[in-house]
């Protein structure tokens, strides 16, 4: 009997692994022979060139540009998206009149479009747009060609429009977690003596942590991979100041057509994003105490 159960569950798997197959699996392995190739689209013949594109990519001044500006990108949105939309959760997981159109409202945005999004900011930040005349209507300096046209602005001003994309659907993950807190834990605390602040401190946050973990992971890849805004507004400019990783990847390989190199450049991303994403396992599943 034990056989045809078997049997029946890797029949029923077959679609998902056919489709892990051809769709991750190979490509990832395919993706890796080419970092060791000169391919191109365009050229007659592939050569065998092994770790060449690896080292010319430690020697390429945009890539590593890309490297620190993706850099910027996650430490600048990551802990500031987390703390925001922990903030947010707190605010409506209480009992008030109406907090389900709050819920909905902090959401909305993060099922929106991010072309959408990233269209409607473009014109907010642009000289003459609302953005724009609001920052000089507080006394404020912004750049004369617009927030996205000078280099010290236009990666923050892509920061901020991220951050406030992301906020609200990691506010609905926070809003789970705090929700299947037991009620008895804050009784115990307040019996106890203990604040508002300690409650949070040694309740809350402790009993978040799964939730913390996530969210901190999840968002750091996503921030890794940024690209739909980068291509939609600044196209990596002005002066590469908004080149990222994930967006050199795709001017190396579809639009130089230099695919070897490209895979080279994805694959190093990828080691960053797994060895990152290890030491946050690491850290916040043993490291951090509240």
């Amino acid at each position: 009997m034990k056989r045809p159960i078997a049997f029946s569950g890797w029949l029923l798997l077959l679609p998902w692994i056919a489709i892990f197959l051809v769709f991750w699996f190979f490509p990832l392995i395919y993706s890796f022979i080419l970092s060791l190739t000169n391919y191109r689209l365009l050229a007659a013949d592939t050569q065998w060139v092994g770790w060449a594109n690896y080292a010319r990519l430690l020697a390429d001044p945009d890539f590593l540009i890309s490297l620190a500006n993706t850099a910027i990108f996650v430490v600048g949105t990551v802990p500031v998206t987390t703390v925001i939309s922990l903030g947010l959760a707190l605010l409506v997981n209480g009992r008030f009149p109406g907090r389900a159109i709050f819920r909905a409202a902090y959401f909305l945005p993060s099922i929106t479009a991010m072309v959408v999004i990233a269209l409607i900011f473009s014109n907010l930040y642009a000289r003459d747009g609302y953005l724009y005349l609001l920052a000089r209507l507080i006394g404020l300096n912004p750049p004369a060609e617009g927030f996205l046209l000078s280099e010290k602005t236009a990666l923050l001003s892509i920061m901020a429009m991220d951050v406030w994309t992301a906020a609200g659907y990691y506010m609905l993950v926070f809003l789970g977690g705090l929700q299947t807190i037991p009620d008895e834990l804050y009784d115990a605390a307040r019996i106890a003596g203990a604040s508002r602040w300690q409650q949070f401190w040694h309740v809350t946050l402790p009993m978040l942590r799964p939730v913390m973990l996530f969210v901190i992971v999840i968002n750091s890849i996503k921030s890794f991979q940024v690209f739909v805004e980068i291509f939609v507004m600044t196209k990596g400019g002005p002066l590469n100041a908004t080149l990222t990783g994930v967006y050199f990847v795709y001017e190396t390989g579809l639009r130089r057509f230099d695919f070897g190199y490209a895979s080279a450049a994805a694959y190093v991303i990828f080691l960053i994003i797994a060895l990152i994403s290890i030491v946050q396992f690491k850290f916040l599943k043993t490291g951090w105490t509240a």
